[in-house]
């Protein structure tokens, strides 16, 4: 049975940025669980994952570097408003919330500082970075990273030729430079207040400590899905990055994994993306465990530049054909979670 949104939320606020009283809440979510019967989480059966993917003020507070406004212009203040009440209504069903996080410093290669061209000039937000360009020498590695970086220039350059090489290969969005965002100790990295609120309000009322995972650090590739980089290795097959098999597994220990976040054409398509591809190795069946909350994320739409609405909603067929689950928030949880 879905339980009451709490007094304290308010919808109205979800776009701004403020201070969780903690303590406050902490009270709270122990007479909440109290007065609800709320139990728990470890006696849960069956378990059920929120995984919440980049829901951070970077993407989800209009104004901020990369808000995700979606078809509306403030789809993602919308998409994290119904979330954050999904957590209060499920708040006994939800046995564990994973929220992702996007991070990054300065000097990575899908920021402006990694890049230079012929005339030392760093190249402009949503440049896109592709294969010729690199080969005829119109961007490269600028030179004064070096030191930041720890590699000599010239296995910087190898490195990065071989880079948008693997990308344009495996068929993937072309190397895109990124306005500065998620920046690690900024305001833009942190979870936007009312689903934080949310996460922190769970963690106490079902005993169960929220898993927050890190993802975007590496300086040497992109990092849309929390699963996996873009690009694993070097030009001779040596590694450069890891997938995230700690939590590929974690995930699939659960009877039910939902999933929500920004932007539905990257970082969460990626990410559903590199799930599927892990289960159908193991045993395809194991799809009728995903949920997508199709109403908690929104594609990256900016007007009269680009519109990803297409190819996100090409990317839920997808997942749906191999027998995830697509669905609102306001679904009843039961029917799903004992099917």
């Amino acid at each position: 049975m879905a339980l009451p949104i709490p007094e304290f939320f308010t919808a109205d606020t979800v776009g701004e940025v403020w201070r969780v009283p903690y303590e406050q809440r902490a009270i709270q979510a122990q007479s909440w669980a109290q007065s609800h019967g709320v139990q728990p989480a470890v006696a849960d059966s069956p378990r059920l994952c929120l995984l919440a993917i980049d829901v951070q003020n970077t993407f989800c507070i209009p104004g901020f570097e990369l808000f995700v406004g979606g078809a509306s212009g403030h789809g993602a203040v919308d998409d994290t408003r119904r979330l954050c009440e999904f957590v209060y209504r499920n708040l006994g069903h939800i046995t564990e919330i994973v929220p992702t996080m996007d991070t990054h410093k300065a000097v990575q290669i899908f920021h402006a500082a990694f890049w230079v061209d012929g005339e030392g000039r760093m190249p402009a937000p949503m440049t896109m970075v592709e294969l010729d360009a690199v080969r005829a020498g119109h961007w490269r590695v600028n030179p004064a990273i070096v030191p930041s970086l720890g590699m000599p220039l010239e296995q910087l350059e190898e490195f990065a030729l071989h880079y948008v090489k693997r990308l344009s290969a495996d068929g993937k969005y072309p190397l895109t430079v990124w306005p500065y965002h998620s920046m690690l100790g900024g305001i833009g990295h942190s979870l936007v207040s009312a689903f934080e609120e949310a996460c922190f309000f769970h963690n106490l009322a079902r005993q169960a400590q929220t898993r927050f995972e890190l993802k975007g650090s590496n300086p040497l590739t992109e990092n849309y899905s929390v699963l996996r980089p873009e690009v694993l290795d070097n030009g001779a097959g040596q590694s450069v990055a890891t997938k995230n098999q700690a939590l590929i597994q974690h995930l699939l220990t659960f009877d039910a994994v939902a999933i929500a976040g920004q932007a539905k054409s990257h970082c969460v398509a990626w990410t559903i993306d590199d799930l599927l591809s892990e289960i159908q190795q193991i045993d395809a069946g194991l799809a009728q465990k995903i949920y997508l909350l199709e109403d908690c994320s929104s594609p990256v739409v900016v007007p009269e530049v680009v519109d990803f609405s297409a190819a996100a909603d090409e990317a839920y067929q997808r997942f749906a054909d191999a027998g995830m689950h697509v669905i609102q928030s306001t679904t009843d949880i039961s029917n799903w979670l004992l099917a």
